[in-house]
């Protein structure tokens, strides 16, 4: 084990490029799943059923899509006010301390904005990072792209995840079964409560910004709804980063607490409360764990890990769940 383990990890962040689309496919594919059994019952060839999958999916991927141009449509419509109230925003705060910073002041503007971001230690900041970006967006578009492969080969049957837990503990068929649909049903059923519970918590973040006349309700929105799958760490990022701006744009302290309030109240209502609720005691996870999960997936996968750390962590516990030897550890976890 002293051997095995070491050699494991690191064969997991070298081939991160494989194994990160092929279990963001798996989790997928479960969703999936019940579609597919309902099509094969109905006798669809799996071809057209393959199809019918991907259809969906696309014009999924083209809703996202259109809410995102929407939202970067709405950030242009709004951004020269924004500016404005932020920039009045940084005089008030940091202006004074400019100097303390080594940022010189520019006497060709007026703004303090430009001011920051002319400053040579933020240019250096920002053009040493652009490379990284680019980097950064190749990766995810062809982590997108082996994730569409295997999600394809997954629901055309070409890798069988069944025959993979059947290889993997050495069972008999009947058991083998049990726990393929055993994991089955707890990961799907963790993948739709967490997409509810997004969407709901997308779609009240969406209309507290609406309501209060906050700019870019539809953007904080999609944002809401994209971090929360990042458990833990996506719901106070989003909350952090909203919160700057009620600071920003609603100048009566009254109300800037009030919207804060009903943000926070929101993510406790939906994450802590509802959530847990609808998991069950079947999902009931030690904070523990969850925090060392987060730790050493994103240690090791990055963002990506961050998303995945949950399910997986979900995954291995129903696994080891259906194993009389290894079911003290998941005592331990809950």
């Amino acid at each position: 084990m002293i051997i095995v383990i070491p050699i494991l990890f690191y064969i997991l962040d070298v081939l991160s490029f494989i194994f990160i689309p092929f279990m963001f496919a798996i989790f997928i594919g479960m969703l999936y799943s019940p579609l597919m059994r309902w099509l094969k019952k109905k006798n669809f060839p799996k071809l057209m059923a393959v199809a019918i999958v991907i259809a969906t999916t696309t014009v999924a991927i083209l809703i996202i899509y259109k809410l995102v141009v929407l939202s970067g449509h709405e950030i242009n419509m709004g951004k020269r006010e924004l500016y404005d109230k932020l920039d009045i925003k940084i005089a008030t705060i940091f202006a004074p301390y400019l100097e303390i910073l080594g940022i010189q002041e520019n006497p060709d503007t007026t703004s303090t904005i430009k001011n920051i971001l002319q400053s040579k230690q933020i240019s250096e900041i920002i053009f040493g990072e652009f490379g990284n970006t680019i980097a950064m967006l190749q990766k995810t578009a062809v982590m997108v792209l082996m994730t569409v492969f295997f999600l394809v080969l997954l629901l055309a049957g070409s890798l069988n995840f069944k025959m993979i837990i059947q290889e993997l503990f050495s069972r008999g068929s009947t058991q083998t079964i049990k726990t393929f649909v055993s994991v089955e049903k707890n990961i799907t059923r963790f993948l739709k409560v967490k997409f509810l519970m997004s969407l709901c918590t997308g779609l009240s973040f969406g209309l507290i910004c609406y309501f209060f006349n906050i700019n870019f309700p539809l953007f904080w929105g999609l944002l809401a709804f994209v971090l929360n799958f990042v458990q833990l760490v996506g719901s106070v990022v989003v909350t952090v980063l909203l919160s700057l701006l009620v600071f920003i744009e609603i100048e009566h302290p009254g109300t800037l607490v009030l919207v804060i309030f009903l943000l926070i109240a929101v993510q406790l209502i939906f994450g802590s409360v509802i959530e847990p609720i609808l998991m069950g005691k079947s999902f009931s996870i030690n904070i523990v764990v969850v925090l060392v999960m987060l730790m050493f997936w994103s240690y090791l996968w990055g963002v990506p890990g961050l998303i995945l750390a949950i399910p997986m962590t979900v995954l291995m516990k129903t696994i080891l769940g259906e194993f009389r030897s290894t079911r003290w550890i998941v005592r331990l976890m809950s």
